[in-house]
């Protein structure tokens, strides 16, 4: 018999629109409401959206990139795109005209799609340095008058006329497509060097969406996803492909400030997020409790406690006592289930990826009932090889590895991994894909961390940012820098330094709700963060939750001195990608006077 599976993107698609046309695929935003689409529905924008293409001109594995926000049309004209044949290449809508420019020339762009007049503006300033963009189509906007810009509107009129004229071109084109055709060009935010483009395969798409399905981690009834994160990162892509195996519906808006709104409307069962969100919750979970005065606080603190003790209880495979189950039972009424009434009080659980998370707040989430499942992957391994499981799950680990992906651990601790997922290379750039893929086809990640006994992997942190200290020893930053988070509801964000040095420093930056709140209470009303930091007071609030983090750690790795900074570290000032990684070495040469003074102006040994 022949084989049916699907081997390329289109075949994915096309087989989910044939399982279930009638069913709910996508929900978006539409005025003051929501408005759904079906699977038939969503094929029926997808294919005038492809044939548009074609009617451009656009060829088998050209390169047509998207440059928007996270919404619906983001995601109907990927599926266009490969549709079509062709591949798709990402950028993020925070993206100057200058990194939009090198992306599009070094991708070869041909057509790209942009979210408004403000994107288009930034093609425009660099069209000379383009020369392969011949379209531009714009979500919100006019087309141009030399017809270099179209709408999107226009795209798929011209698209459903195109389609009419060549029955069955589409059907076709989804057939021809190879599996190991370039499917998805995502170039690396790069928090050293130049941007990289990694290419990624039809059949890395289709291997990973089935292992995920085969994992059994959506395997709950009625499952709804809310999506929010950017799609221009490889988490929002793995997470489309595996919707297309397994047919869940999901809500799409990647409006930042509408997060809290939609979680009450849409009720999902299932939210993919990253780090920095659950340690903003935490932070305010935390100041709300503090704020509602002595007895909230106390109450507060006393369910946390139990639903740690139940958390863990659980976790070792005991049963809860009696007591403990009706302790359980009263921090659940009095304070857990308000908490989960914020996410809707459907949710299963968070997925949470791109960033590692810290174990406390793992913790803090589950004792109050909110199960977040840690994952693993790299742009370059097509986003997640591993992922804890609803039925299988160590806090602390991300996971076991997906079926088909082989891990080793190299003599350095170096997590090396292998597998049908795994980029094809870095375009145009051989000597880096050589460094990254070695002969054997092992990707060497660039992440320390080691396997248990039960086949779950642990990450230490990127191997060159472990620290050095001038006396030999070692300092894994980015787990000092969680713990910190985890501990202190005043911290937003931290970068702990010493490599070379002969202690640990820390740069502190402030979260803003909270110490204004704590402002408010002590006299300091109204004044700005960058006033805030300089105060003695505020120094000495952090100061006692960084003697709380140096309890707990070896003397060697002890923070001896932090810095406050006056603001957030920002992606406007190249401080972090756009998915909120530190840029470790622009972080310290802006901030190099502040953490010499930390040193007595000592500079790091060599």
């Amino acid at each position: 018999m022949p084989d049916t599976q699907p081997r390329n993107v289109p075949e994915l698609f096309l087989e989910r629109v044939g399982l279930t046309p009638d069913a709910e695929a996508f929900r978006h935003p539409a005025g003051a409401g929501w408005r759904s689409l079906t699977w038939a529905d969503t094929e029926a924008r997808v294919r005038a959206i492809s044939a548009g293409l074609r009617a451009l001109g656009v060829e088998s594995e050209q390169v047509c990139a998207i440059l928007a926000s996270t919404r619906i049309e983001w995601v109907l004209s990927d599926f266009g795109i490969l549709c079509a044949g062709a591949a798709t290449s990402t950028i993020y809508p925070s993206s100057t005209a200058e990194e939009c420019a090198y992306i599009l020339a070094d991708s070869g762009a041909v057509v790209a799609f942009a979210e408004d007049a403000l994107q288009v503006a930034k093609l425009a300033s660099r069209r000379a340095e383009m020369p392969a963009l011949r379209h531009v189509v714009v979500f919100d906007g006019e087309g141009s008058a030399d017809g270099w810009v179209t709408t999107l509107a226009d795209l798929e009129a011209r698209g459903r006329a195109w389609d009419a004229e060549h029955p069955g071109a589409f059907e076709e084109t989804a057939a021809s497509v190879r599996p190991d055709a370039l499917a998805t060009l995502l170039y690396t935010s790069g928090t050293t060097g130049v941007p990289k483009g990694v290419e990624l395969t039809h059949s890395c798409w289709v291997s990973q969406s089935a292992s995920v399905q085969a994992s059994g981690i959506l395997d709950h009834e009625d499952p709804v996803q809310f999506f929010w994160l950017p799609l221009a990162h490889s988490f929002g892509k793995m997470i489309g492909t595996a919707q297309l195996r397994i047919g869940f519906p999901t809500a799409v808006d990647g409006r930042v400030d509408r997060i809290v709104e939609n979680l009450g409307v849409v009720r999902p069962t299932f939210v993919c997020a990253v780090p920095r969100i659950f340690e903003k919750v935490h932070n305010k979970i935390l100041s709300n409790a503090r704020d509602g005065g002595p007895l909230k606080a106390a109450i507060f603190r006393w369910a946390i406690d139990v639903g740690l003790e139940a958390s863990r209880t659980r976790r070792a495979g005991r049963p809860l006592g009696t007591l403990l189950q009706a302790q359980l039972a009263v921090a659940d009424r009095l304070v857990f289930h308000k908490v989960r009434e914020l996410f809707g009080g459907r949710l299963r659980f968070f997925v949470s990826g791109s960033a590692p998370l810290s174990r406390d707040i793992a913790e803090f989430f589950d004792a109050m009932g909110i199960v977040i499942l840690e994952g693993y992957g790299l742009t370059e391994s097509s986003a997640a090889t591993h992922a804890n499981l609803p039925s299988k799950r160590k806090i602390g680990t991300v996971g076991p590895a997906f079926r088909g992906i082989e891990v080793r651990i190299a003599e350095d601790g170096e997590i090396l991994m292998r597998g049908p997922w795994i980029m094809r290379g870095y375009r145009g750039m051989p000597e880096q894909t050589a460094e990254a893929l070695d002969p054997e086809g092992w990707l060497h990640t660039g992440d320390v961390g080691f396997v248990d006994a039960d086949g779950f992997l642990s990450i230490t942190d990127r191997k060159k940012d472990l620290i050095k200290t001038s006396g030999g020893k070692y300092v894994a930053p980015a787990e000092l820098e969680s713990k910190l988070k985890a501990i202190s509801p005043f911290v937003s964000q931290v970068l702990v330094h010493g490599d070379r040095r002969n202690f640990v420093t820390a740069l502190v930056t402030l979260d803003a709700d909270a110490i204004a709140r704590w402002a408010a209470e002590h006299g300091h009303a109204g004044q700005p963060v960058s006033a805030l930091a300089r105060l003695p007071e505020v120094q000495e609030l952090l100061q006692r939750h960084v003697d709380r983090l140096n309890a707990g750690l070896p003397r060697f790795a002890t923070v001896k001195k932090f810095a406050i900074l006056p603001r957030e570290l920002s992606e406007a000032e190249g401080e972090v990608t756009p998915s909120q990684k530190l840029k470790r070495k622009v972080i310290e040469q802006h901030f190099r006077a502040e953490i010499d003074a930390m040193y007595g102006g000592e500079p790091p040994r060599t």
